[in-house]
């Protein structure tokens, strides 16, 4: 029987930020390719990068398994992948040349490959999977003449050779579900209960995205949307609660919901089938306008969303073809909140043309609505967007982040990348002195005699507004 190794390049001691926030999920499309691949009787196994401390690790499990392929199968459900860290890349290498050396066909599938397909070849993939990997990983394994398999690039005469482009899946549901058996579970249940208290896992209703914001990069799953039946969806669901006690779901598609009628439908299964579900989602602006969706969001268990709320500057909204408005980013907000849904915003400062007045609305926006959460990144050029299009030729001598709290502006812009550090930093201590005066409100009226508690708050209160108050002067706005 062939055997198949599968693995992704996601080390979590690698990325400090990531480590600090101690969210792992699993590699959801790995174990999908995974379970496919045992659904077609090939012996398959998981070596799960994501608490290992070294790629050097995986050599054991090659000796122990002797498998005769290979496969580095990054999550294209997670934005982490996208950003191609170079800490993970060099992982990713480091895997192939031993399994290389131990004699596997090694094949890739990551969004990384994809940018740097001769690098991967060169350093010991014998193939790199461009696109929707599963049906083509199948036919590479079962060795049909690799030349006529289409979504695939090779080396042939020291050169390399990308064959015709793969049609996308249209029916997901012809997948059987995650191989969610393979995945050590209780690390990472013991990880979230450790830190949070509760148990968090991610489950994939569709696949791409439609829309066309022109940073985003979508190598693995393109410009479309497909999406799994809510019946599917609700099984794998039902699956995990009685197996592994979850507690909490993200729902980790680009845009959750978007077809006509999904939601609704997957809040009649929810409620028919008795379900308790608490989850979060992410969704757009104009999306979250339409009542009917954010009621059945909110009938269903939906606890948080968010939204790509980008910037407060309208000019900016429009240079990155975003599609949406500050009204209404706005009117979600308040829609969501009258739901008692959370709203939670991804903010993204350093886009072309911004400048300190656009930040200024951007901070005016977050302290006017009062998200939840924030989420803050600077514009990363990612290969084979408009945006990197734009970007290229003033692209500095690094290109891609070591680790994802590494927030250098890779390209020359109006400020200094500095500039860009400190605002974070500012932009998070004067969202959590907004929360601090809110908590004042609150303990002050409603539990006053507690006086502890009203005394903590100050001090919060007056240790966000000071610092905030020195970055902002730092920052000359």
């Amino acid at each position: 029987m062939t055997k198949v190794l599968l693995t992704h390049s996601y080390f979590l001691a690698f990325d400090a930020k990531q480590k600090k926030a101690a969210q792992p999920y699993p590699p959801l499309a790995t174990i999908y390719a995974a379970a496919l691949l045992r659904e077609k009787d090939f012996e398959v196994k998981l070596w799960d990068s994501m608490f290992r401390k070294s790629a050097e690790e995986v050599l054991t499990a090659i000796k122990e398994f002797t498998p005769d392929f290979f496969v580095v199968y990054d999550d294209g459900f997670n934005y982490l992948t996208k950003m191609c860290l170079t800490n993970m890349r060099n992982a990713a290498l480091e895997m192939c040349k031993a399994a290389k050396q131990l004699g596997c066909t090694v094949i890739v599938s990551s969004s990384d490959a994809t940018d740097h397909t001769a690098m991967y070849l060169n350093e010991g993939a014998d193939y790199v999977i461009i696109g929707e990997a599963e049906h083509t990983l199948l036919e590479l394994i079962n060795k049909n003449e690799t030349e006529k398999i289409n979504g695939i690039a090779l080396k042939k005469n020291n050169t390399v050779v990308k064959t015709a482009g793969r049609s996308v899946l249209k029916n997901l549901d012809e997948l059987p579900m995650p191989a969610w058996d393979l995945v050590e579970i209780e690390k990472y249940k013991s990880v979230w209960l450790s830190n949070h208290g509760y148990f968090s896992i991610n489950v994939a209703t569709t696949r791409g995205c439609p829309f066309k914001c022109n940073w985003c990069a979508k190598p693995i799953y393109g410009n479309r949307y497909n999406s799994r039946s809510p019946q599917k969806v609700v099984n794998e669901i039902k699956y995990l609660q009685e197996h592994f006690a979850i507690d909490h779901i993200w729902f980790c598609d680009d845009i959750f919901g978007l077809k006509p009628f999904w939601v609704a439908e997957f809040a009649q299964l929810v409620l028919l089938e008795d379900m308790q579900l608490n989850y979060k989602i992410q969704s757009r602006a104009d999306l979250l306008l339409q009542e009917d969706y954010v009621k059945n969001l909110a009938l269903s268990g939906c606890s948080n969303v968010w939204m790509g709320a980008e910037s407060g500057s309208q000019k900016i909204l429009d240079a990155m073809d975003k599609g949406i408005t500050i009204e209404q980013i706005a009117a979600a907000t308040a829609l969501l909140k009258q739901y008692k849904i959370h709203p939670s915003f991804f903010l993204q400062f350093g886009y072309l043309g911004e400048t300190k007045e656009d930040i200024l609305k951007t901070i005016e926006m977050v302290n006017k609505l009062k998200p939840h959460s924030i989420g803050i990144s600077v514009s990363y050029p990612l290969q084979g967007t408009v945006f990197y299009e734009k970007v290229k030729n003033d692209l500095q001598q690094k290109a891609n982040w070591k680790h994802s709290d590494d927030l250098d502006m890779m390209f020359k812009n109006t400020y200094q990348p500095s500039f860009y550090k400190t605002l974070h930093s500012f932009v998070h201590k004067n969202f959590q002195f907004q929360n601090a005066v809110a908590s004042v409100k609150k303990s002050g009226k409603r539990d006053f005699s507690v006086k502890s508690k009203y005394i903590k708050n100050l001090l919060k209160l007056g240790y966000y507004y000071l610092s905030s108050a020195y970055l902002k002067y730092q920052l000359g706005l």
